[in-house]
């Protein structure tokens, strides 16, 4: 690829931007406060939080329909809102989905700019991104791999998967979760109408098989006890914490450890099926079963209703905010409450041992805070993750203090 085929390609953009409408206005985030250090690149909704993939990692979205033209995005800016975004989540796994579709000429970075952005991004960025999954690529993307790759090393380079189609995500990512641009999705359903005596794909999908008895994840709390003689904390979240106890509070970085999505799936399958699991033959794979767990009930730990409630913290006095989480807690539903409060008692307690761990508070809550709660209708919004991150670190670190006033009888501490 040369010089001569970067020329076409930007031909090829400027034909198209001829052709269709340039972009689409900033996305409303009615959680994005004007405040906000970067609000003058957040609000076009370039880089948004996505929820997970399958192995249980955030996602992190780029969409580069939404990029403005280059002389109203100073992207230098854009390159630190990025860094600020991602410096949330680099002490855990996490996945990107780059949609490259409405790159043009009027709104592509320079090169030198993308040249300092992969130096940027050391080796504390890259080392837990498991995935760059980069859809619709064209020649430009092709062009750009050939000029950086001196630079990129093996390693990353197997992170990379390239995707022709949105439905190549599916087998990756919680598709449903992503709020994919409209943009993009009329730019891939024209591609597959040019996909000449091809028939669409149509896939069945089975109707819903209630739980088994036995069930585990995906279930209701309620839905556990009245299956395990009332017993108040879920089988899967006992034996994982004591598992943890036993086994892990000294073990550096025990809830950033990931697994493979198969071993997780046999896990769960045991669990639901209602034998018995040997965490001694299964590497780093308690940590990752909790989570799961707490992501997979069909309602937040911390209820859908507490949403709003929690993102309101950050306007509380410092002073005042334990007792403010406080109040939010003692409201739960008794059976949440319980479950909660052993839930938080063993964070405390791993967070004691952070000298070792390197599990403090802070990091724990970053782990945690999007499994405790999220909106009852779409992703939670990256604005939304200071609030959610900070509550979870109260509940941790004043653990003591916020539940020592509500007695329930029949509770169980780890």
């Amino acid at each position: 690829l040369t010089p001569l085929e970067l020329q076409k390609d930007e031909a090829e953009d400027t034909q198209s931007e001829q052709e269709e409408t340039f972009m689409s206005p900033p996305v409303e985030d009615p959680e994005l406060n004007i405040n906000h250090p970067y609000y003058d690149v957040a609000r076009h909704g370039i880089i948004q939080l996505a929820g997970d993939d399958n192995s249980g990692r955030k996602v992190i979205t780029f969409s580069c329909c939404r990029m403005p033209p280059s002389h109203q995005l100073n992207h230098t800016r854009l390159l630190e809102y990025l860094k600020y975004t991602l410096d949330q989540y680099v002490e855990n796994d996490y996945t990107v989905v780059y949609f490259h579709y409405g790159l043009k000429s009027l709104n592509k970075p320079s090169l030198k700019w993308l040249q300092t952005a992969y130096k940027e991004f050391d080796r504390k960025y890259k080392k837990n991104l498991k995935a760059l999954y980069v859809v619709h690529p064209t020649n430009f993307i092709k062009i750009l791999w050939n000029i950086f790759k001196p630079l990129i090393s093996h390693k990353f380079g197997k992170k990379i998967t390239y995707l022709n189609y949105l439905s190549d995500l599916r087998e990756h990512l919680k598709y449903d979760q992503l709020n994919i641009p409209q943009e993009v999705i009329r730019h891939d359903e024209n591609l597959r109408q040019k996909q000449k005596g091809k028939l669409p794909l149509v896939v069945k999908v089975p109707p819903p098989r209630p739980p088994l008895p036995t069930q585990q994840f995906g279930v209701s709390l309620q839905y556990i006890k009245d299956k395990n003689k009332g017993e108040l904390i879920p089988p899967v979240m006992k034996e994982t914490v004591s598992y943890l106890k036993r086994k892990g509070l000294q073990v550096e970085g025990l809830f950033r450890r990931s697994a493979s999505i198969q071993t997780i799936k046999d896990v769960q399958k045991l669990y639901n099926q209602g034998k018995s699991v040997n965490f001694d033959d299964y590497h780093d794979i308690p940590a990752v079963i909790l989570k799961t767990f707490l992501r997979e009930l069909p309602q937040p730990l911390l209820t859908f209703e507490c949403y709003d409630h929690i993102l309101g913290i950050t306007s509380v006095e410092s002073s005042l905010r334990v007792t403010r989480c406080k109040q939010i807690v003692q409201a739960l539903p008794e059976h949440n409450y319980i479950v909660l409060k052993y839930l938080i008692c063993f964070l405390h307690m791993v967070s004691q041992e952070s000298i070792y761990n390197r599990m403090t508070a802070s990091s724990l809550a970053c782990v945690f805070g999007l499994n405790l709660i999220w909106p009852s209708k779409g992703t939670t919004s990256l604005s939304a993750l200071v609030p959610l991150n900070l509550f979870t670190e109260l509940l941790i670190d004043f653990y003591t203090n916020i539940f020592n006033s509500r007695t329930v009888p029949g509770e169980i501490l780890p």
